[in-house]
């Protein structure tokens, strides 16, 4: 068992008044008590920078001003406003959390993280981050930039991918968490720690002569500040061949079928999606496929192209044919025009090859 490494009792103050003169108080998620603004901030901020969160969250808020406006929603439309930020689980799973703190909150969002974690899509991290900012309850969040400030003022060189070495990093968060004035100092904290890593622990150059707890980090006593967190289990990648078929009618409108509710792009509108070019054929419509060995219809293949997620590399190749306005092209799917698909939930990808390649 790691051996936990005594917190100094000067931490908590020092970000706290750091925060006041030099955090990020500008953003328009801070300076407010609102869990449903907080927690919608936090989903979003998963993975995803604050320049491109900005645009996303005021399209939200204006669509769906309360929990309970998004969770009346279908979910057709939330994830067509979510379109292009990506991790799309976290739609659903937003959806269905806003269902929840309706059915089985009345509509409020719960004080302690220990309720709040119970909701779909919330964790630990975002649980504390709810709890600590809008009900100043006294707990410890863990995000990327945390784990950064606190394993390198605190020389933490235990890795980070055991299980048991993160739990002691969580404990000693905790108990370095402000002891006095929790109405104020907790949210301040929970800011200051988030701003001191987003904005100076950098993971690469660091701007340490910036930093208010500089005194206390043994990483920049050790002149090595980049060496942690330490996290020696990378994720492995894996890649997958897709077959895209861009069918357009005379019209202009484009086939799109919805995704299942499960694996890629899982709930979304896409262009149908095959393992083969011959796969792709042997699924069109009876009329279609004789056409296709009559010679009458028009096939072009597209450039490929490499999309990449999180854990593996799409390799795309794109199939697009001419077909009647009206006509089915697949058993699954239908018709849809510009105006209509422009407002539909689109992977990221297919967005881009229907607004470059019609």
């Amino acid at each position: 068992m790691p051996k936990a490494i005594k917190p100094s009792a000067s931490l908590a103050e020092t970000l706290v008044a750091w925060q006041k003169v030099h955090g990020r108080n500008h953003l328009p998620w801070q300076n407010t008590r609102d869990p449903y603004r907080v927690w919608l901030s936090e989903i979003m901020l998963q993975q995803t920078q604050v320049s491109t969160v900005l645009a996303y969250y005021a399209k939200f808020l204006e669509n769906f001003p309360t929990v309970a406006d998004l969770a009346a929603a279908s979910q057709d439309k939330v994830m067509g406003l979510w379109s292009g930020l990506g991790y799309y689980s976290r739609a659903r799973n937003l959806h269905q959390c806003a269902k929840e703190v309706v059915s089985r909150f009345g509509g409020e969002f719960p004080s302690t993280a220990e309720d709040l974690i119970t909701l779909p899509g919330i964790g630990r991290s975002t649980a504390a981050a709810v709890a600590s900012f809008c009900f100043s309850e006294r707990v410890a969040i863990m995000d990327g930039n945390v784990k950064r400030v606190l394993t390198r003022v605190w020389g933490f060189a235990d890795d980070l991918s055991v299980a048991k070495n993160e739990k002691v990093l969580w404990q000693m968060a905790q108990e370095a968490l402000p002891t006095r004035q929790l109405q104020t100092a907790m949210p301040r904290y929970s800011q200051a720690i988030m701003d001191l890593g987003a904005t100076v622990c950098l993971p690469r150059k660091p701007h340490c002569d910036e930093c208010p707890v500089q005194t206390q980090c043994k990483a920049y006593a050790l002149g090595e500040p980049e060496k942690f967190p330490v996290k020696t289990r990378k994720l492995k990648r894996s890649s997958e061949v897709l077959w895209l078929m861009l069918a357009q009618n005379a019209q202009g409108e484009v086939w799109l079928e919805k995704r299942p509710a499960s694996g890629i792009w899982a709930s979304l509108y896409s262009l149908p999606v095959f393992d083969s070019e011959e796969a792709m054929q042997a699924s069109l419509t009876p009329s279609l496929q004789k056409a296709s060995v009559a010679g009458t219809l028009k096939w072009d293949v597209l450039p490929a192209f490499k999309h990449v997620l999180t854990h593996k590399d799409l390799h795309c190749h794109v199939v697009k044919l001419k077909a009647a306005k009206g006509a089915p092209v697949l058993s699954e799917g239908a018709w849809w025009s510009e105006k209509e698909w422009t407002s539909l939930g689109l992977p990221q990808p297919v967005r881009h090859l229907l607004s470059s390649s019609l």
